[in-house]
């Protein structure tokens, strides 16, 4: 009777995930290298349920290959998203070759290759991550930014878990024989396929705006806001808009861009953003009849959840309460929208 195999079934559950993730992520360039890691990550799962599953012994020389691709993509493709210029990429390409060679020609040392292909990969994009700061995943829209660095380190996790459970399986396999080997491979694949589901389901909380006073700005810093202000005029309403778009708009660099606006409002770029946004779907909702449902994406939105949220967060009010409202009541700032008249252009949109 034919059965599906488990490392085929982890497989998919992780490129559907990393796939719902990175939703939204389309960059010429960057979605090919997402897709190809994705394609080889499921076919390796195929290829390893095949082998343990059904005994396809002719597989052996090519998984250690194809597995030793899988980081490299996936570093490359997650490190796109920062804008970051990598530097000699053909060492990504060797580490392949190394590979093949070292399974044609010294077998003893695939596995130590393997560990180190996947822990070092597994290190470097951790660290990434941990870099800090709306820029580490500058080119990925904005409300795909915090899912997008999610996905990045599940992938890091990972990983390093398969890196240090091969190693640990090769090791008992080399003492103990191969008997138990189907029954570890399924055991792994069953924690990955957890860990997967739980990063899944788990709740992303949307970051919340610093609760210190504002800085006072430099005047450095008040001249980076005014030409952010002055791109968002144009770029507001784009639902993809990214941190590496808008900094581009403005000639300068997205990590200047992202201090400068946190540094001054206490936003993340995020916020500062939808400030603009919802700004114009207040004025919208006071001088059109139509619904909030249909504004939301004129503005930039995609979902109303989002919408709703952020609306909340500028005005104190959901749309429904702030197109009710007595118009003689002064709306709450938006804050972060301009750092002199904040105040006086929201009060406009009240009075329109």
């Amino acid at each position: 009777m034919l059965t599906i195999p488990l490392p085929f079934f982890a497989g998919l559950v992780f490129v559907m995930t990393l796939h719902l993730s990175l939703k939204g992520v389309a960059l010429p360039g960057t979605r090919k290298i997402f897709n190809a890691f994705l394609v080889l990550y499921a076919a390796q799962g195929i290829g390893i349920g095949l082998r343990f599953g059904y005994d396809v012994e002719s597989l052996v020389p090519l998984l250690p290959i194809t597995a030793s691709c899988m980081p490299p993509l996936a570093y490359l493709a997650f490190r796109s998203l920062t804008a970051l210029p990598v530097e000699r990429p053909w060492v990504h390409v060797l580490l392949p070759v190394v590979v093949a060679l070292s399974v044609a020609f010294a077998r003893q040392f695939v596995d130590l290759l393997l560990f180190l292909i996947f822990a070092g990969y597994s290190i470097a994009l951790w660290r990434i991550t941990r870099a800090g700061g709306d820029e580490v995943m500058a080119e990925a829209a904005l409300q795909r930014m915090r899912p997008a660095l999610r996905a990045a380190r599940l992938t890091s996790a990972l990983m390093l878990f398969f890196a240090v459970s091969d190693g640990v399986l090769a090791v008992y396999a080399e003492l103990y024989g191969n008997a138990e080997v189907p029954l570890a491979v399924s055991v792994m694949n069953l924690t990955a396929i957890v860990a997967v589901v739980i990063y899944y389901l788990w709740p992303q909380v949307p970051a919340k705006p610093s609760s210190e006073s504002v800085p006072v700005a430099s005047s450095q810093d008040e001249a980076i806001i005014a030409r952010v202000s002055a791109a968002l005029e144009t770029l507001y309403a784009e639902e993809n808009l990214s941190l590496a778009r808008l900094a581009r708009k403005t000639g300068l660099p997205a990590r200047e861009v992202s201090a400068a606006i946190n540094r001054s409002t206490g936003l993340n770029v995020s916020q500062f953003v939808n400030n603009r946004r919802v700004m114009q779907a207040c004025h919208l909702l006071d001088e059109t009849t139509r619904s909030a449902t249909a504004i939301l994406f004129d503005v930039g939105f995609s979902t109303k959840s989002n919408f709703n949220r952020e609306f909340r967060r500028v005005t104190g009010q959901n749309p429904r309460q702030w197109k009710a409202r007595d118009k003689s009541t002064p709306a709450l700032p938006a804050k972060g929208l301009d750092l002199v008249s904040a105040t006086q252009q929201v009060g406009n949109i009240q009075q329109a």
